[in-house]
């Protein structure tokens, strides 16, 4: 069993940062996909990026704000968001899938976190 525990969000104002964790217990995911997504009311879970066998992808419109690492020895991940807009105001989740592959969909993942708020002013 895994369990997936997200912290740091908050309210930010546009163009600030924040950093969320994500610290599993049970099962480590050295050996596993990491992803992120998010979810609005009333609209789908969202992708925002995965960790797979060294490699990292991000939501197309995400890449070049969103930075996702690793720390393996404390089986914690990271999401680094910067430049941040309302758009990206959300609650983001994190999961554990034990394939690295369609990371990119949330049915590709077997263990989530409760997710945490990231609210985004103007």
């Amino acid at each position: 069993q895994v369990q997936l525990k997200e912290s740091g969000g908050g309210l930010v104002q546009a163009g600030g940062s924040l950093r969320l964790s994500c610290a599993a217990s049970g099962r480590t995911f050295s050996h596993y996909a990491v992803g992120w997504f998010r979810q609005v009311p009333g609209k789908e879970r969202e992708f925002v990026a995965s960790w797979s066998a060294g490699n990292t992808y991000y939501a197309e419109s995400l890449e070049g704000r969103f930075t996702m690492s690793r720390d393996i020895a404390n089986n914690t991940a990271y999401l680094q968001m910067n430049s941040l807009k309302v758009e990206d105001t959300a609650v983001y989740y994190c999961a554990q899938a034990w394939r690295g592959a369609g990371l990119n969909s949330p049915s590709s993942y077997s263990y989530w976190g409760q997710g945490t708020q990231v609210t985004v002013s103007s």
